[in-house]
């Protein structure tokens, strides 16, 4: 995921090579937090689990293996499930959400799923903020919040 220009400060000069160094070099192109493997196209379910080629077998949302008989190939036209599909993409993420904080236990190679999971939390708490100060500007300029 690219880094917003205004935000370009908060990370060290040589951030290309330490995220490529984590996504590539410690992660070996896998998720940490599930196992799905960078730029590949993957069959899931939306609920987290998602089917392994290689494995040739269903993966929760966690990485860990499903029973064999528990979901049908999804590959095959006689599946009944609603399958769609993803093309997976690995992005280094903060793990305590501070930018200046570049250590190698705080940061982990994540695809989007486990990256959104993991920074929900923040992002709910930012736009409640957000709201918040809408509504203070709206009331100090009689604007569009005003009941």
């Amino acid at each position: 995921m690219p880094i917003r220009r205004e935000n370009r400060h908060f990370y060290p000069i040589d951030w290309r090579e330490l995220s490529a160094a984590i996504r590539f070099g410690r992660a070996k192109g896998r998720c940490e937090h599930c196992g799905r493997p960078h730029n590949k196209i993957v069959y899931h379910l939306g609920d987290g689990r998602w089917f392994d080629d290689e494995a040739e077998r269903w993966r929760d949302g966690r990485g860990r293996l499903i029973r064999k008989a528990a979901l049908p190939d999804p590959r095959s036209d006689q599946s009944d499930l609603t399958v769609t599909t993803t093309l997976v993409r690995i992005a280094c993420a903060h793990l305590d959400q501070d930018t200046s904080n570049n250590d190698d236990n705080n940061l982990a190679a994540l695809c989007q799923r486990c990256h959104l999971d993991h920074d929900r939390p923040w992002n709910l708490e930012k736009r409640r903020l957000t709201v918040l100060l809408r509504r203070a500007l709206g009331d100090l300029f009689n604007g569009p919040y005003r009941r």
